[in-house]
């Protein structure tokens, strides 16, 4: 199995129709061992039965917006497992109130937010599992085609996924002298939790099935087994990079 063995670490799964999860999922299947972040009881109380029917084997606490959680965890990891192959980040938050308005209307405070825990976090978490990470290792995050065009009620989200697109391009830079690669997967639209505050992509899903080139949305799986590659050896040579799982939508002209 081309993930047998490997250690991976997915931060943000919420809940089963978490992208997070479907890559979990496919990483399974491929053979590698996994272990999952929680924030606050609420989620632990969800994460756990998941992480019990796929096998995982620990959860831990970690909000990425602190340093100290995010270095606590790394040291539960390294007493745990001694070193992580796989880092996966589908981690991303802004203020409902930044995703319906206007974008002219987002506060410091919310920006501020959303670019702290959606893009920031990466630069955190690979910071403190650097040493961890073992020769040939693979970290990658999750991203949306409105970091480079409008999505309209994406607003800030936008903002904060071009930030991580290009924290991706600088830490795969940073890293790549250890042999670890850095890529971002742009999934098209899916229907979760996070997808659920956007009020702007409800209308993106027909548009998908009307003009995308597949003429169909896409699956957690269907990101889930890019991810895999991505992690895999056969993307040994692959870093940097921004992979688009969103059925050629992100091709198409109108």
């Amino acid at each position: 199995m081309l993930l047998e063995g490997k250690k991976a670490l997915v931060f943000g799964v919420a809940n089963n129709k978490s992208i997070a999860w479907g890559i979990s999922q496919s990483f399974k299947a491929a053979g590698a061992r996994l272990a999952f972040n929680y924030v606050g009881d609420a989620i632990k109380k969800r994460l756990d039965p998941l992480a019990e029917e796929i096998g995982g084997e620990f959860t831990f606490q970690c909000d990425v917006s602190k340093d100290d959680q995010i270095e606590a965890a790394a040291e539960l990891v390294k007493e745990k497992w001694g070193g992580v192959d796989i880092l996966v980040h589908s981690v991303a938050y802004a203020n409902r109130e930044d995703l319906k308005d206007d974008f002219l209307h987002t506060t410091r405070a919310g920006f501020h937010l959303a670019l702290d825990i959606s893009a920031y976090s990466l630069l955190g978490i690979c910071r403190a599992f650097a040493p961890l990470m073992n020769e040939g290792g693979s970290v990658m995050a999750m991203t949306y085609y409105g970091s480079t065009k409008i999505v309209p009620g994406y607003n800030v989200m936008g903002v904060a996924k071009a930030a991580l697109e290009a924290s991706v391009r600088y830490l795969s830079y940073d890293l790549g002298a250890k042999g670890v690669r850095v890529n971002a997967i742009s999934a098209g639209p899916v229907k979760t939790l996070a997808a659920s505050a956007v009020s702007g992509l409800k209308s993106v899903f027909s548009k998908v099935e009307e003009t995308a080139p597949l003429h169909r949305n896409i699956e957690t799986t269907d990101v889930g087994g890019t991810a895999v590659y991505l992690a895999s050896d056969l993307a040994s040579a692959v870093t940097g990079q921004v992979l688009f799982v969103d059925s050629g939508f992100s091709n198409m002209a109108f």
